[in-house]
């Protein structure tokens, strides 16, 4: 994994300035949304996928060192984490959470802390 879990990793495919949004995510094990919002900025790189019904509607916030690989023409991206990973990560809530510190804290333990 990048050592900076919050940068686009090198080998993922990703081409700067590209937005993600719209792009399908796809974990490990399946389906998981859409990228509704994505951001590039150095050290705070990020997608916010929702995740329609597959969590009863709720957005979920992903470093882009989770991101695997990115597919541009068919618009999707890939993760290197399950489904339950990312279940299981710290509840996000867009109003609070988008640009704070603390939380990304909070965030980046919990998926450095993952085992591939």
């Amino acid at each position: 994994m990048s050592e900076n879990l919050w940068e686009h990793r090198p080998e993922s495919g990703y081409v700067t300035g590209t937005d993600l949004a719209g792009y399908r995510v796809e974990a490990i094990d399946g389906h998981i949304g859409k990228v509704d919002k994505h951001t590039a900025e150095a050290d705070g790189a990020n997608i916010i996928v929702d995740t329609g019904v597959w969590i009863f509607g709720k957005e979920i916030l992903l470093p882009a060192g989770c991101i695997s690989a990115v597919d541009h023409p068919n618009g999707t991206v890939f993760l290197n984490r399950t489904k339950e990973d990312v279940k299981g990560a710290p509840e996000f809530h867009r109003d609070h959470h988008t640009e704070a510190p603390d939380y990304r804290l909070t965030l980046g333990d919990y998926y450095s802390g993952r085992v591939l």
